[in-house]
């Protein structure tokens, strides 16, 4: 009797086959995953230092005498109380203005109140024994002896500051010539510069250019001061201006060549 031989398949259970299966996609996912991640990496590139590269600036100036006067006028006054201080300076400042309004004429002679104060006084116990205040009148303009004769004609207020300066217009007038200089200068150095190291020639890189006072006037002011209880005479106050410096600096780094 021949013997008989039988074959058995085994079929992997459906559990470990979707087990499998879950293994293999996570894998494939996580080599994805790494492989997105090296590839978006940003790639990090060095930049040249720049050599040869020097900072220099130069400056021009010029003087040129102020042609603006301003001249602030002031009431002092002091009372037990606070209104009727208020109440003076208002009767002295309304009587300036009247009288200076008359002389008004255009930027030759500018007319404006100032700062007005008011604060009060204490005893040696603590407690306020007057009060003091303080009101302005401000006369300005380019025409010197309109506003000295004025300054000196008003009543009833004293002059606290006499200040020249040079005016916005007068200030644009000469700063191109100024900027011109200080570029020759600038361009002068650069040249200096590049020699003295060595090289024939060079190359911009950043330039800047600023001028003293942008966006106004700077004031240089001579200033003086008379006391309040001093007695204003009909004549002109004596002034005299000075000069006012205009400065344009060029700064910035060149490239040797």
């Amino acid at each position: 009797m021949t013997p008989t031989h039988s074959t058995r398949r085994f079929a992997p259970a459906r559990g470990f086959i979707r087990s499998s299966a879950w293994a293999v996609a996570a894998a494939g996912l996580l080599l994805a995953t790494g492989a997105h991640a090296q590839s978006s990496q940003p790639i990090m590139l060095s930049s040249p230092v720049p050599a040869n590269v020097v900072q220099i600036s130069a400056a021009g100036s010029i003087e040129v005498p102020q042609d603006y006067l301003t001249i602030t006028l002031a009431a002092t006054r002091e009372a037990p109380d606070a209104a009727t201080v208020q109440t003076q300076l208002k009767t002295a400042l309304d009587a300036a203005l009247a009288q200076a309004r008359g002389a008004v004429q255009g930027d030759q002679l500018e007319v404006q109140t100032g700062a007005f104060s008011l604060s009060p006084r204490y005893d040696r116990n603590g407690k306020i024994s007057t009060w003091q205040g303080r009101s302005e009148l401000v006369i300005q303009g380019r025409d010197f002896g309109r506003i000295s004769t004025l300054a000196g004609q008003i009543q009833g207020l004293a002059i606290a500051d006499v200040a020249f300066s040079l005016s916005r217009d007068g200030r644009q007038k000469v700063e191109q010539q100024v900027q011109g200089q200080a570029i020759e200068r600038f361009k002068a150095k650069a040249g200096d510069v590049a020699k003295g190291f060595g090289f024939s020639q060079y190359s911009l890189r950043e330039i800047s250019v600023n001028t003293e006072g942008d966006g106004g006037y700077v004031p240089r002011p001579r200033m003086m001061a008379m006391a309040a209880s001093a007695k204003m005479e009909d004549a002109a106050v004596p002034v005299e201006a000075g000069k006012a410096t205009v400065t344009v600096t060029v700064s910035g780094s060149i490239q040797l060549q």
